[in-house]
Protein backbone atom coordinates (compact mmCIF):
# COMPACT_ATOMS: atom_id res chain seq x y z
CA UNK A 1 0.00 0.00 0.00
CA UNK A 2 1.13 3.39 -1.22
CA UNK A 3 2.15 6.09 1.43
CA UNK A 4 1.82 8.92 -0.59
CA UNK A 5 4.11 10.45 -2.90
CA UNK A 6 7.95 9.65 -3.44
CA UNK A 7 10.59 11.71 -2.34
CA UNK A 8 11.71 12.47 -5.74
CA UNK A 9 8.06 13.02 -6.96
CA UNK A 10 7.68 15.60 -3.25
CA UNK A 11 10.40 17.70 -4.45
CA UNK A 12 9.21 17.89 -7.75
CA UNK A 13 6.07 19.33 -6.45
CA UNK A 14 7.48 22.19 -4.30
CA UNK A 15 9.61 22.71 -7.23
CA UNK A 16 6.69 23.13 -9.12
CA UNK A 17 4.67 25.41 -6.73
CA UNK A 18 7.59 27.53 -6.06
CA UNK A 19 8.38 28.21 -9.78
CA UNK A 20 4.38 28.90 -10.43
CA UNK A 21 3.89 30.94 -7.34
CA UNK A 22 6.87 33.84 -9.57
CA UNK A 23 4.59 33.04 -13.17
CA UNK A 24 1.32 33.96 -14.18
CA UNK A 25 0.09 33.78 -18.31
CA UNK A 26 -2.28 36.32 -19.60
CA UNK A 27 -3.55 35.97 -22.99
CA UNK A 28 -1.07 38.30 -24.82
CA UNK A 29 1.77 36.10 -23.25
CA UNK A 30 0.58 32.88 -21.99
CA UNK A 31 2.28 30.66 -19.96
CA UNK A 32 4.16 27.41 -21.85
CA UNK A 33 3.60 24.55 -19.99
CA UNK A 34 5.76 21.13 -20.02
CA UNK A 35 4.72 17.66 -18.53
CA UNK A 36 7.13 15.25 -19.02
CA UNK A 37 6.14 11.30 -18.44
CA UNK A 38 8.50 8.28 -18.66
CA UNK A 39 7.01 8.02 -22.37
CA UNK A 40 5.68 11.25 -24.01
CA UNK A 41 6.34 14.97 -23.34
CA UNK A 42 3.30 17.33 -23.21
CA UNK A 43 3.17 21.16 -23.43
CA UNK A 44 0.32 23.78 -23.60
CA UNK A 45 0.20 27.25 -24.03
CA UNK A 46 -2.49 28.39 -20.81
CA UNK A 47 -3.55 32.07 -19.83
CA UNK A 48 -4.11 31.93 -16.48
CA UNK A 49 -6.20 34.95 -15.93
CA UNK A 50 -8.68 33.24 -18.05
CA UNK A 51 -8.38 29.84 -17.00
CA UNK A 52 -7.56 28.34 -21.11
CA UNK A 53 -5.70 26.71 -22.75
CA UNK A 54 -4.81 28.28 -25.80
CA UNK A 55 -2.43 25.59 -27.42
CA UNK A 56 -1.56 22.33 -27.12
CA UNK A 57 0.64 19.66 -28.41
CA UNK A 58 2.50 15.98 -27.28
CA UNK A 59 4.48 13.44 -28.74
CA UNK A 60 1.88 11.76 -29.12
CA UNK A 61 1.15 13.75 -31.80
CA UNK A 62 3.55 15.03 -33.56
CA UNK A 63 4.65 12.21 -35.63
CA UNK A 64 6.75 10.47 -32.97
CA UNK A 65 4.66 7.38 -32.86
CA UNK A 66 4.95 7.08 -36.45
CA UNK A 67 8.61 7.24 -35.84
CA UNK A 68 9.11 4.96 -32.59
CA UNK A 69 10.25 7.04 -30.93
CA UNK A 70 8.06 9.49 -28.28
CA UNK A 71 10.38 9.77 -25.15
CA UNK A 72 13.67 11.29 -27.23
CA UNK A 73 15.04 14.49 -27.22
CA UNK A 74 14.17 14.91 -30.78
CA UNK A 75 10.47 14.03 -30.26
CA UNK A 76 10.43 16.72 -27.53
CA UNK A 77 12.29 19.13 -30.11
CA UNK A 78 9.42 18.33 -32.57
CA UNK A 79 6.59 18.82 -29.95
CA UNK A 80 7.93 22.74 -29.37
CA UNK A 81 8.12 23.26 -32.55
CA UNK A 82 4.60 22.30 -33.44
CA UNK A 83 3.36 24.33 -30.55
CA UNK A 84 4.62 27.51 -31.88
CA UNK A 85 3.30 26.68 -34.44
CA UNK A 86 -0.01 26.21 -33.75
CA UNK A 87 0.73 29.60 -31.65
CA UNK A 88 1.67 31.48 -34.33
CA UNK A 89 -2.02 30.42 -36.11
CA UNK A 90 -3.50 32.27 -32.75
CA UNK A 91 -0.82 35.36 -33.03
CA UNK A 92 0.84 34.44 -29.92
CA UNK A 93 4.72 35.27 -30.14
CA UNK A 94 5.97 35.53 -27.03
CA UNK A 95 5.19 33.38 -23.90
CA UNK A 96 6.56 32.53 -20.33
CA UNK A 97 8.29 29.60 -19.98
CA UNK A 98 7.23 27.19 -17.10
CA UNK A 99 9.33 23.98 -16.52
CA UNK A 100 7.30 22.61 -14.00
CA UNK A 101 9.26 21.41 -11.84
CA UNK A 102 11.65 19.67 -13.67
CA UNK A 103 15.37 20.62 -14.61
CA UNK A 104 16.12 22.29 -17.57
CA UNK A 105 17.75 19.83 -19.42
CA UNK A 106 17.49 17.11 -21.89
CA UNK A 107 13.95 16.78 -23.07
CA UNK A 108 12.60 19.99 -21.13
CA UNK A 109 15.48 22.30 -23.13
CA UNK A 110 14.69 20.39 -26.01
CA UNK A 111 11.00 21.48 -26.06
CA UNK A 112 12.16 24.98 -24.94
CA UNK A 113 14.57 24.96 -27.89
CA UNK A 114 11.95 23.47 -30.63
CA UNK A 115 9.59 26.46 -30.07
CA UNK A 116 12.12 28.97 -29.86
CA UNK A 117 12.99 27.88 -33.09
CA UNK A 118 9.56 28.22 -34.15
CA UNK A 119 9.52 31.61 -33.52
CA UNK A 120 8.51 31.83 -29.64
CA UNK A 121 9.99 34.71 -27.94
CA UNK A 122 11.38 33.71 -24.28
Amino acid sequence: MSKGLSKSDAARTRRRVRVRRKISGTAERPRLSVFRSNRFIYAQLIDDIQGQTLAAASSLESGGQAEGATATVAAAERVGELLAERAKAKAIEAVVFDRGGYRYHGRVAALADGARKGGLVF
